[in-house]
């Protein structure tokens, strides 16, 4: 298995579901890191600093070596290719590759959209979240029916496609987005979380 000449560093926030997903795939790789924490309550991500390293001013960033990159999605593809010699987490079949990309882009699109901004605004006390909540549930259900005959999102494995669905959809009732109604879809939750390196996602205190 290919390693990093040294720790690949991550910038992030602690509650940003973003960041947790780069932080789980460091550790279900089993890759040496180390977290430097970004306070996006305090604005520490449009520092100067910060800035030079994703001039779009968000977490996470990741420094491998010489090598700086931002954009979680972009991150989970990066850490599959250069240190999954196996291709487990990124299958080199094309169509594969095609659906798990679909499924990135849900984890940027409709689940960000949906079940993360209306938990972001319970934690930052911007809203309540709720006129949010029926397009997070229908996006939830359409998961959900995705699941019922299958245990991972694409395939017979998991993927990098679980990976950054994963962390917004665990801390969703957080966001006021109960997951009773969804049996497949806390059964997946469950799956993920069983893996071995499987690291938990922190509680927003101020939702729980």
């Amino acid at each position: 298995m290919p390693r990093p000449a040294q720790p690949i560093t991550l910038y992030r926030f602690a509650l940003s579901g973003h960041a947790h997903r780069v932080q789980l795939m460091l550790s279900l790789l089993g890759l040496p890191h180390r977290l430097v924490e970004v306070d996006l309550m305090k604005g520490e991500q449009k520092a100067p600093d910060f800035i030079a390293r994703n001039l779009f001013g968000q977490v996470p960033v990741i420094e491998d070596g010489d090598f700086t990159l931002a954009d979680s999605n972009a991150i989970l593809v990066y850490l599959a290719l250069t240190y999954d010699a196996d291709r487990r987490w990124l299958p080199a079949d094309v169509r594969t590759q095609a659906e798990i990309q679909r499924w990135l882009g849900a984890a940027a699109g409709p689940l960000v959209r949906g079940p993360a901004v209306a938990r972001w605004q319970r934690i930052s006390k911007q809203g309540d979240g709720v006129a949010l909540h029926a397009q997070s549930h229908q996006f939830f259900a359409r998961v959900e029916q995705h699941l019922a005959a299958r245990d991972w999102l694409v395939g017979d494995a998991p993927t990098i496609a679980d990976i950054a669905l994963y962390s917004y959809t665990a801390r969703a009732p957080e966001g006021g987005i109960g997951l009773d109604d969804y049996p497949h879809l806390r059964a997946w939750l469950a799956r993920i979380e069983a893996l071995p390196g499987f690291v938990p996602m922190p509680v927003a205190a101020a939702t729980s």
